[in-house]
């Protein structure tokens, strides 16, 4: 990818609140139409970046490229053109008619209010003579948040920004939410990028899918975090004892509390191992989840080994041959090599 491709290149961005790093990107680029998720536990720096990426809060140290050129909080280069839903729809003290107007009358564009107003809720399913002259008072907390995101919509941004934006929703306002962001991509080329706790759906729509832990992203696609403790073994090796007894053997590790990362790439499934070939990590799971990745033929599945989840990315021919399917119990093995650390001083991969 060219910067000229990129809608944001971030290089050596560290950012904190007071005195701990919350967040530490050495290098990405974003490319313009694209689909980003980002998933990771709460704390991992998800809400932070997307705060940044909509140039709400400067950086610490490095910068932020938007088109190829720098930009800063609320600057004349982004406003309008980039925006943020965040999880909490925060709506003015007036009608829905008046919030959904107030970006379009700042930028003073106020030709056509009302039909613009109205093609705007059409989009997120709330028809306007109902909703129009509504008090946000008035409004349900999944109709609020359809709100906040039609007043996004109706500036047409060039850049939408979605930090969990259907965590505490009904269903319905769910799917309309859904719907809506995809069809601004589809409309108007518009860049999404969404944070999120429904993988799923992620890896159903995104292009590409970013995880993050402890304020750094560990890689693209699925990683599997494991946290410490670590024990020595009389081998060589290191081990952590899964609930159920099942364990996981790593090489040494930089400290006993370091955080293993295992790329779904690196983990296999089978019916029955050859404990000989396989090394000495095979784990004994059941299949709770199989989702279709974008993009590819292959199948994100996740196997429970005890109460722990790990993903695992499955060519088609091994779901066919091997019978996948949820509620199966499978084996999955991967190699002590494969796993990678995160440092628990300084948050760097190794």
């Amino acid at each position: 990818m060219t910067v000229k491709d990129a809608v944001y290149q971030i290089n050596d961005v560290l950012h904190r609140y007071a005195v701990e790093p919350v967040l530490r990107v050495n290098s990405l680029a974003i490319r313009q139409a694209a689909i980003v998720g980002l998933i990771g536990p709460n704390g991992s720096g998800k809400s932070t970046l997307l705060r940044l990426l909509g140039f709400i809060e400067k950086p610490r140290r490095g910068e932020i490229l938007f088109k190829g050129r720098p930009a800063g909080p609320f600057s004349k280069a982004v406003r309008f053109r980039v925006t943020l839903l965040s999880q909490e729809p925060y709506l003015m003290r007036r009608t829905v008619f008046k919030n959904i107007a107030y970006g379009l009358e700042l930028r003073g564009s106020r030709d056509n209010l009302r039909s613009r107003v109205a093609e705007a809720l059409s989009w997120v399913g709330l028809p306007d003579e109902v909703f129009a002259d509504r008090q946000w008072s008035e409004l349900s907390g999944g109709e609020a948040q359809r709100v906040a995101l039609a007043a996004r919509l109706v500036l047409k941004p060039e850049v939408l920004l979605l930090d969990e934006p259907t965590a505490s929703v009904d269903a319905v306002s769910v799917e309309r939410i859904k719907a809506a962001a995809l069809k601004a991509r589809k409309e108007w080329g518009t860049t999404l990028l969404i944070a999120s706790h429904d993988w799923q759906w992620l890896y159903e729509v995104c292009d590409e899918v970013l995880q993050l832990f402890n304020g750094q992203l560990v890689g693209p696609g699925r990683m599997n975090i494991v946290l410490g403790p670590w024990q020595a073994r009389p081998d060589g090796y290191w081990q952590k004892v899964l609930s159920g007894g099942q364990e996981i053997v790593t090489t040494a590790p930089p400290a006993a509390d370091a955080v293993a990362v295992v790329d779904s790439d690196r983990i296999a499934v089978a019916d029955a191992i050859d404990s000989s070939k396989a090394g000495k990590n095979i784990l004994k799971g059941t299949i709770s989840r199989l989702v279709l990745e974008k993009g590819s033929r292959s199948t994100v599945t996740t196997v429970l080994v005890g109460a722990m989840p790990f993903a695992v990315r499955v060519p088609p021919r091994q779901i066919e041959s091997l019978n996948l399917y949820p509620g199966r119990e499978i084996d999955i093995y991967f190699s002590p090599n494969s796993v990678k650390w995160i440092h628990p001083g300084d948050k760097k991969t190794s």
